[in-house]
């Protein structure tokens, strides 16, 4: 059983001499991979419904990711800044720049928090990297559908638009669940 993840990958040009992009690459895949085990399918299914928090989607990967390298809530990444209470929902360290890994559910483009994520990792000296795990419908509580990963895929791509140059960020993935 498998279950169809959505993926888009935005990077900035000139990126193919970069230290780490083989990683990130290879651990993309690693990740998609994560939607064809039984329990993960059946966990995000559960998760993934009207009410519930990022959290529990966070909760059914949380094994996986650390078997990746991921750390979970890690502390410390934002610590000479102003705004160093800042955690990602997961994060892995890589030469050359770093990875933070988000996951959204009912909030993501109501509450900008894709754009946040975004952001975060912009202003994060240890990360260069956001994978942004995110709904591809989301239902609300009135049962209308919103298109969530194509909503967060066409403003995510505002920021490697060719016009775009001030963004410290060299790449994005986006899974849809």
């Amino acid at each position: 059983m498998t279950y169809e993840v959505q993926v888009r990958a935005f990077e900035r040009p000139g990126l193919e001499d970069s230290v780490n992009l083989t990683s990130v690459r290879n651990l993309v895949r690693q990740v998609v991979g994560l939607f064809s085990i039984p329990e993960i399918i059946e966990g995000i299914n559960q998760a993934h419904v009207f009410g519930a928090s990022s959290a529990n989607v966070q909760a059914v990967i949380l094994e996986k990711m650390t078997e990746l390298g991921f750390q979970s809530e890690r502390k410390g990444l934002f610590k000479d800044m102003t705004v160093a209470g800042i955690r990602p929902d997961y994060y892995k360290q890589l030469g050359g720049g770093g990875i933070l890994f988000e996951v959204e559910r009912g909030k993501t483009i109501a509450n900008n928090m894709d754009l946040l994520d975004v952001w975060k990792t912009h202003i994060c000296p240890e990360a260069k990297h956001l994978f942004l795990m995110v709904p591809k419908i989301r239902v609300t509580g009135a049962h209308q559908e919103q298109k969530i990963f194509q909503a967060v895929e066409k403003r995510i791509g505002t920021f490697f638009d060719e016009q775009v140059h001030n963004i410290d960020v060299e790449t994005v993935h986006l899974f849809g669940y």
